[in-house]
């Protein structure tokens, strides 16, 4: 996620100058360095809508020839040199490596967030930059791809000030101006340790939020806020909005908190504001993958799923929490008949049986009677009985209409239960309790 933040502002900050946002793949090191990683790389910003602006992906791995080509010349003008090296102890065994010659002085540059950094290079001895002509370490790479692709701005994590003198250096050597530099702060754990995939697992990567049902657009207003704010009370911030209202230098020194509870609230403010029909589309796949749906071989039609948007999205941050809930069975009731205790019918201290057979009988006879048209939607069905409940006891009546069509002490509205299981099966369940609580 500090990936994530890192690409939003690159991205911001390049649009706010009429600039390029450029993708670079820095694959000097082979081993670590997977087409699978480069593949979800990709993914992850085209999700996240942040596209580059040029159209060859820079593939450091392509580039060898070109390092060479600095290599030499660095080398031939006495800033670098070969250094043959033991390896692994054994002195019978030495290894060539170029290590850039050291200057050993103090340099300054200008952080956008930090104000002016200076390093004593003396601390740095005489640094390696490559393993051998073709195999370039880091730094040098970086320094020659920024310099070839005429990069003006780089904005990283403040784990790369360290790394800033020695590329400085390397730009001093192969005749590069200096870009300018932005440090930003390091995301945080609750307990303020540094947030890491190592330590905190998959639930910091970009992945988990994907798999988890959150949109890009929470996301990107999440993290763009991690760190920085408009000096204002506005939480909410389209990428158009970021590029208008994003200053760097108003970017905070100190480390930025993160929190996935946060990050949820901001998601269903999303979430609310989201047609139904886009909904329904993607909240199906997490729906019919939980374990109840696939053990019971349920189906939900187009016409259910609908109807249930709003119950659904009073509960939910994510669409991963309707997996939960299916699980929970908290919507067991939708697809096969409840069965319950008769007493658990009267409300709370409830003794009369024969009042909330009145109700009921009540009620079955509104709804025999009212049209088809009611039912589309829970306020019709609001219409018909609301003023009897009312008159004789809200809870009293509703309790035993809800508890019938469901068999649980938690659901939505009677309402909205009527118009999802429709009149036909409401009635039915209706009578069924009418029946038990005579027996």
């Amino acid at each position: 996620m500090g990936n994530v933040r890192t690409a939003i502002y690159n991205y911001i900050y390049a649009k706010q100058h009429h600039g390029d946002f450029i993708f670079r793949v820095e694959d000097t090191d082979r081993e670590r360095s997977t087409k699978e990683y480069e593949t979800e790389l990709i993914s992850n910003l085209q999700w996240l809508g942040l596209n580059w602006d040029n159209e060859k992906i820079l593939r450091q791995s392509e580039r060898g020839e070109i390092y060479r080509h600095y290599l030499e010349k660095i080398i031939k003008d006495g800033f670098a040199y070969i250094s043959k090296e033991d390896t692994g102890g054994d002195t019978t065994k030495r290894k060539e490596v170029i290590r850039f010659k050291n200057p050993n002085k103090k340099l300054s540059f200008i952080d956008l967030i930090r104000g002016e950094i200076t390093f004593d290079t003396a601390e740095l001895g005489d640094f390696v930059i490559a393993r051998s002509l073709t195999e370039p370490v880091y730094h040098l790479a970086v320094v020659i791809d920024d310099f070839e692709a005429n990069v003006t701005h780089i904005i990283r994590g403040e784990d790369h000030i360290s790394n800033t003198p020695r590329q400085i250096l390397i730009q001093e050597a192969i005749g590069a101006p200096r870009p300018v530099y932005a440090h930003l702060p390091l995301i945080l754990a609750g307990d303020r340790t540094k947030l890491s995939k190592r330590k905190h697992g998959e639930k910091i990567s970009l992945k988990y939020f994907k798999d988890q049902g959150y949109f890009p657009e929470a996301i990107i207003n999440y993290m763009a806020m991690l760190g920085w704010n408009p000096g204002t009370e506005e939480e909410f911030f389209t990428i158009p909005d970021l590029i208008k209202r994003f200053d760097i230098a108003s970017v905070q020194k100190a480390g930025a908190v993160y929190s996935e509870e946060k990050l949820r609230w901001v998601n269903r403010e999303y979430l609310k504001r989201k047609p139904h029909q886009e909904v329904a589309a993607r909240i199906r796949d997490f729906i019919e993958k939980s374990t109840a749906f696939q053990k019971n071989s349920w189906k939900i039609s187009d016409e259910l799923l609908i109807k249930l948007i709003p119950a659904l999205i009073d509960r939910i941050d994510v669409y991963s929490d309707a997996t939960v809930l299916f699980d929970a069975g908290d919507f067991d009731y939708l697809f096969e008949v409840p069965s319950y205790d008769s007493k658990d019918l009267l409300w709370r201290d409830e003794s009369d049986s024969e009042r909330t057979r009145e109700f009921l009988r009540e009620i079955i006879g509104i709804l025999e009677a009212a049209p088809e048209s009611s039912f589309s939607e829970s306020e019709g069905i609001r219409a018909l009985v609301w003023n009897y409940a009312t008159e004789h006891g809200r809870g009293a009546v509703l309790w035993p209409i809800r508890f019938a069509l469901t068999g649980k002490n938690k659901s939505p509205d009677p309402f909205t239960l009527i118009s999802l299981l429709g009149a036909r099966d409401s009635i039915k369940r209706l009578t069924y309790a009418l029946k038990a609580l005579e027996e």
